[in-house]
């Protein structure tokens, strides 16, 4: 009878004969305490704010499901791309950790045992260690207004990662390096393809043909949507992709892969809940299992990065039905290998308008051009140039700038463009919108507001693109003659739904007040596991 030991190791094979479908993390000790990973998380608990060796702050509130890092003037560590040497400044790990890998060593191989494989955990990769230290936003529009700092960057926190896992490799002796990168959300990359193997690809190359050099097997962990860039992660050198999202359609993709990458996951967060009942857990793992195993390659498992559910129920309902599915007899399947489900579509062919011939037109529809490409200074001089034709402010909103944001979001719908390029846009949107604002008032020149809209970012997500993404939406309230509310960051579930009535209700500023009870709340969140538990209309079920 085979080990989980030998079972994983069967599964890297392209045409290796597993005994049965592993348990989640069965087969891998994950060792959270070595020298590297004390020195460098070793302040890091929850209900504290505490600073790391890079300088920045992290946040792990009491009720928040994980450690955040905090930006803001102040705190960013590097908040000028362009200036990086003067702020970026890497631990010294071959200086502080150098005392405890005998004990730690000796520790680990005995909870391994025969029967598992010593994993090292190597938290924050390239890309996250880029936005730590810049802030989210900022790293992501830098790929395209500051190339070659960010070039230089990456090839510094690279050198990093490679003295980091280097230290590990010689001391500790694993047989599996377990390295966290997010490249995208659940349903999309972060950027385009094309930027990723531009920025990421060969310093991953490097990464992973190294640890791979050394013996040791290449865990990549991403609760991502990487369709994309699947086959580019494979020739790199990963071979077990950690934390596959059902949302990548993983039966494409191991028809497609054909034993190129073992796919772990599959079990997503939407189960991982205090209320989800035994009956529940089963019938969602069970059709994980039905669906994914006969591709083999798979091993099913919560998509998170560390073993273990929020809800300490939920494993074992997973894993009673895994064995379950183990004694039962199943037959391979053959189907016929189709294409993965989400394709880059091609650019859709637009009716071509009535061609306009006044140079009011003309003017909007380069306004609208130039905002989809994010080059704000041809934006903020075409939008000036069109106010000094006499054209209607109005005109100009919805002509130009709404049409263009309107023709990027359906680029981004399609991905044809992605988060980098919404941003960018957005700053577009934020500085066209100021010179606008004081064309849009009536004849006392006043503005006048039919209600008060809020949006914010509930608590414990680190990424609040969306709510920076409110400039699109703050033109949205110009047309729509709404008072827009933008709260603070990191909103607890109540805070969402009584800060509009209280500007309604007890303004502190005179512009604060809107002249009727009407409002709209809007909240984001970019982290799958802040959903259920931060949902601010369910503030009454998960009370703050």
């Amino acid at each position: 009878m085979q080990t989980p030991k030998e079972i994983f190791l069967e599964l890297l094979q392209p045409d290796g004969h597993p005994e049965r479908i592993l348990k989640q993390y069965e087969a891998l000790h994950l060792c959270l305490t070595d020298p590297i990973n004390t020195y460098l998380r070793g302040n890091r608990r929850r209900g504290t704010v505490s600073r790391d060796r890079w300088g920045t702050t992290i946040s792990f509130p009491e009720d928040a499901p994980g450690a955040i890092p905090v930006h803001t003037d102040d705190l960013t560590v590097c908040p000028d791309v362009t200036r990086w040497e003067e702020t970026v400044h890497a631990p010294d790990l071959a200086a502080n950790c150098t005392q405890g890998w005998e004990t730690c060593r000796t520790a680990a191989r005995s909870a391994v045992g025969e029967e598992k494989l010593l994993a090292s955990f190597m938290g924050t990769g390239i890309f996250e260690q880029c936005h730590f230290l810049m802030g989210f936003e900022n790293t992501l529009t830098a790929f395209y207004e500051h190339p070659e700092e960010m070039h230089r960057l990456i090839d510094y926190i690279t050198d990093y990662r490679l003295g980091y896992v280097k230290l590990l490799i010689d001391n500790l002796h694993p047989d599996v390096i377990f390295s966290h990168d997010d490249w995208g959300t659940k349903d999309a990359l972060f950027m385009h393809p094309d930027m990723w193997r531009e920025f990421f690809k060969e310093p991953y190359r490097r990464f992973y043909g190294y640890i791979r050099s050394r013996g040791c097997i290449a865990v990549h962990h991403a609760d991502s949507y990487l369709v994309p860039i699947v086959d580019d992660m494979a020739e790199i050198g990963i071979q077990v992709w950690q934390g596959v999202l059902p949302e990548n359609d993983i039966p494409a993709l191991q028809r497609h892969l054909g034993g190129k990458l073992v796919l772990m996951g599959g079990i997503g967060a939407a189960i991982d809940r205090a209320d989800a009942t035994p009956e529940e857990i089963r019938s969602y793992t069970e059709d994980t299992l039905c669906t994914c195993a006969p591709g083999g390659h798979f091993i099913p498992s919560i998509t998170y990065g560390l073993p273990g559910a929020v809800y300490p129920h939920i494993d074992r309902y997973i894993d009673e039905t895994i064995d379950a599915y183990n004694a039962g007899v199943h037959l391979p399947v053959f189907p016929l290998p189709p294409e993965p489900r989400r394709s880059f579509a091609p650019q859709k062919a637009r009716t071509a308008a009535p061609k306009v011939e006044t140079e009011a037109g003309d003017i909007l529809s380069a306004l609208a051009g130039v905002l989809k490409r994010g080059q704000q200074k041809k934006v903020l001089a075409l939008t000036e140039q069109a106010l000094s034709l006499g054209i209607d402010a109005q005109a100009i909103l919805s002509g130009g700038l709404i049409r263009g944001m309107n023709e990027l979001g359906e680029d981004f719908s399609a991905s044809r463009a992605f988060v980098p390029e919404m941003l960018m846009a957005a700053r577009c949107m934020a500085a066209a919108t100021a010179l606008l604002k004081p064309h849009m008032v009536d004849a006392a020149g006043a503005r006048q507001t039919i209600g008060s809209a809020c949006i914010g970012t509930v608590r414990g997500d680190m990424h609040d693109i969306g709510k920076n993404l409110g400039p699109p939406f703050a033109v949205q309230h110009l047309v729509h003659r709404l008072h827009l509310v933008s709260n603070r960051k990191s909103a607890g579930n109540r805070q969402l739904l009584k800060k509009a009535p209280r500007h309604l209700q007890k303004p502190r500023k005179k512009q604060d007040r809107a002249p009727f009870g009407f409002h709209v709340v809007g909240y984001t969140d970019g982290q799958t596991t802040c959903i259920a538990q931060n949902n601010p209309f369910n503030a009454a079920r998960f009370p703050a």
